[in-house]
């Protein structure tokens, strides 16, 4: 029943997202990036309720309708970016990724608000504040306004883990770990940077526990 619930949950943020980008609410990357926090901030709690197989299956599910939806362009929303990027379908595979690389629900909290929190709010501030900050890396335009929200987030999060599971991160680790996370968001082209922030995430709090 709550594996029906979820899905019924994502299709709407999905559809309230489609609605708003048609009717103009929402548009480029702010409607881009609406569905992508409220979805990959939902995703993120998943383990509050959901098994790991459980998890593990809706990420191939939506691997596969993301993928569809790419090609028969259904929910344009998500794919109005107009650079080439494989970003959606990358997010939907870390969703399984992390369900096979931890079973602990807060180190894969943690993982996950990076791409649906710090990614997202790091867009949306970076187009709207940024434009005297940009920068290009591989071709791509960036921000130091949005690089700088991505770090902070990070180490926001970072921090609720740390105190959410009593487990200590050192200034050092806690601010290496946001500012790894933060070049790998900026140097992970076509979207890899959905699989590459998440796990490297994963890969730090694992070896902290």
């Amino acid at each position: 029943m709550l594996l029906i619930a979820v899905c019924c949950i994502t299709f709407a943020i999905l559809c309230i997202g489609e609605i708003g980008w048609r009717k103009g609410w929402l548009k480029n990357e702010f409607g881009r990036k609406f569905v992508h926090i409220f979805v990959g901030t939902f995703v993120a709690f998943w383990p509050l309720f959901l098994t790991w197989n459980e998890i593990f299956f809706l990420s191939a599910a939506f691997v596969v309708v993301i993928t569809a939806s790419k090609y028969f362009k259904v929910f344009q929303a998500i794919h109005s970016v107009q650079r080439p990027t494989w970003g959606e379908v990358f997010f939907a595979v870390s969703v399984g990724l992390l369900a096979l690389l931890t079973r602990d629900g807060w180190m894969y909290m943690a993982a996950l608000l990076h791409m649906g929190l710090a990614d997202g709010l790091a867009a949306i501030v970076g187009t709207t504040f940024g434009k005297t900050t940009r920068y290009s890396v591989l071709g791509h335009a960036k921000s130091f306004v949005g690089s700088v929200t991505f770090f902070i987030i990070s180490l926001s999060i970072l921090i609720g883990y740390s105190i959410g599971t009593n487990t200590p991160i050192g200034p050092f680790v806690l601010v290496g770990t946001g500012l790894v996370a933060t070049i790998l968001e900026n140097f992970s082209s076509r979207g890899l940077d959905n699989i590459s922030v998440p796990v490297w995430v994963a890969i730090v709090l694992s070896s902290l526990s």
